[in-house]
């Protein structure tokens, strides 16, 4: 059986051909990213450039993507000559959850009327599937949240540091 989510029913989320649920190139690319300032801001604020060459990614969808995280509040940028980007926090208390939430909004693959407490839903009353959509949701919620930048930058740390070909190494 195949399961076809639509962006037009479930914002930015789509599924392949293999009908995997995917997030789009926004978090993965944003996450990537702030993986990356995270890294290597220890000295001052990092350009755009810098992290558009060690990630391989865009510049200019690295600046809309870093416009969506300034305004969620959890980068900060810097004008002028050596100019960049910083963590607006500590990265024990930035979480996987709140970078993707920044970049897709609601994580929520499943919008089920039947979970809004103001109704909406016919059969909401007598629909049992509802509780297996409000699990799933919850069960996402929880886990990108109890993910935090900070483990993502040592998980990233510990597998350079084990990889034989470092020009390879990236988030």
């Amino acid at each position: 059986m195949s399961v076809s989510l639509t962006e037009r029913h479930y914002g930015e989320y789509t599924a392949g051909r293999s009908g995997k649920m995917k997030l789009s190139t926004k978090g993965r690319y944003g996450l990537r990213a702030l993986i990356d300032l995270a890294q290597y801001s220890g000295d001052g604020p990092v350009s755009i450039t810098s992290i558009s060459v060690r990630q391989d990614l865009s510049e200019r969808y690295l600046e809309q993507l870093m416009s969506l995280l300034k305004k969620a509040g959890l980068v900060r940028s810097i004008r002028g000559a050596g100019g960049g980007y910083v963590l607006a926090k500590d990265t024990k208390e930035i979480s996987v959850g709140d970078v993707l939430r920044a970049l897709e909004g609601s994580l929520e693959p499943v919008d089920c009327p039947g979970l809004d407490p103001e109704g909406g839903c016919k059969a909401a009353d007598s629909c049992v599937t509802k509780y297996v959509w409000k699990r799933i949701n919850e069960s996402i919620t929880r886990t990108v949240d109890e993910i935090s930048l900070d483990q993502l930058v040592e998980e990233s740390r510990k597998k350079c540091a084990s990889d034989a070909d470092r020009t390879k190494c990236k988030n």
